[in-house]
């Protein structure tokens, strides 16, 4: 898939663990853990909006697109 997911790398740098971002956006650590795979069809706007807000980022950090 040409979107590459960077979800562990805005973790890191906001040392912040899986779980502790699974229970402030409020989705399963499944659901979670199948984003930061890169396995997940789709990502609703909602969940990707309390991402980036929880750590402090913009979609673009989260999600590149590589053709």
């Amino acid at each position: 898939m040409p979107i590459i997911i960077n979800l562990d790398v805005m973790l890191a740098k906001r040392k912040m663990s899986l779980t502790e971002l699974s229970e402030k956006v409020g989705i399963t650590m499944s659901n979670l853990s199948i984003l930061k795979t890169g396995k997940a069809k789709a990502v609703r706007l909602e969940t990707l909006a309390s991402i980036c807000e929880i750590l402090n980022c913009q979609p673009g950090d989260i999600l590149e697109f590589t053709p």
